[in-house]
């Protein structure tokens, strides 16, 4: 299976050892390139990394839109190279991380603390969300969770509608990495998500808010916890960010307006 490798273990249960097979959720360097010069090493789960690419290179607004993509290409292993549209120009300079980006931290790479905002418009959308689709996110996710059930150990981000439709999913070690994927699957059709919920099974740092507001979600919401960052962004940007979505209970940390 993608993304997952078996390694050799010794299990202990009550006071037996055992040996047995485990399957372990796979973290391997990827570099990006923009037009042949590197931008960042991002620590990935094998997959979807096309969409990655796409995904990261416009929650980082490197790109303004699916539009500007000319084409993503390999180009050795674990390498990629990102190549703009007739008539693009971007300076790779603004966007160089000067050291790789780790699987849970995104932004810790950036070459300057002034470059972590990205510009994102206030999120207007007037969708609405009801209690009773909100509880069922969490076994709606988790049915699509492929790689989590065979590891325990990957996080995934799903894009909802407001009635409960699973749209799609990704799952990757790092959180940001999970929502860089699910960003570049859907963005080729479809450009922003005003009309989507975002649902993420990690915790709702910064970055994913950041992230989530470039891609236009109104509406994040996660399994775990939010930061004060996170949420502070989330409230100047007018979007609604719940957490502890669990057992049909919830903490609504800003956008209380768009639960109903």
């Amino acid at each position: 299976m993608s993304g997952i490798v078996e390694r050799h273990v010794h299990r202990l249960s009550g006071s037996t050892w055992q040996q047995v097979d485990d399957r372990l959720v796979e973290e391997v360097p990827l570099e990006i390139r923009l037009e042949g010069t590197p931008l960042a090493v991002v620590m990935r789960t094998p997959g979807h990394d096309a969409d990655l690419i796409l995904g990261f290179a416009l929650t980082e607004g490197i790109l303004l839109g699916p539009e500007e993509l000319g084409s993503v290409e390999e180009v050795g292993e674990n390498r990629w190279n990102l190549r703009l549209s007739e008539g693009v120009s971007v300076d790779p300079a603004r966007f160089q991380r000067n050291f790789y980006s780790t699987s849970s931290c995104g932004v810790c790479g950036k070459a300057s603390i002034d470059a972590i905002r990205i510009t994102a418009g206030p999120l207007n959308s007037d969708l609405r969300l009801s209690t009773e689709v909100l509880a069922g996110l969490p076994d709606s996710m988790r049915a699509g969770q492929v790689n989590f059930e065979e590891t325990g150990g990957i996080h995934a981000a799903a894009a909802v509608t407001v009635a409960g439709e699973l749209i799609a999913l990704r799952e990757d070690v790092g959180r940001h990495n999970a929502v860089d994927k699910l960003v570049g699957a859907l963005a080729p059709d479809r450009w922003r998500f005003d009309d989507l919920i975002l649902f993420v099974s990690g915790r709702m740092s910064f970055e994913v808010v950041q992230k989530a507001a470039v891609a236009g979600f109104p509406l994040l919401c996660g399994i775990s916890a939010a930061s004060s960052l996170a949420v502070e962004l989330g409230e100047e940007l007018g979007m609604t960010v719940v957490g502890f979505v669990r057992d049909g209970d919830c903490t609504v940390y800003c956008g209380r307006h768009r639960i109903e």
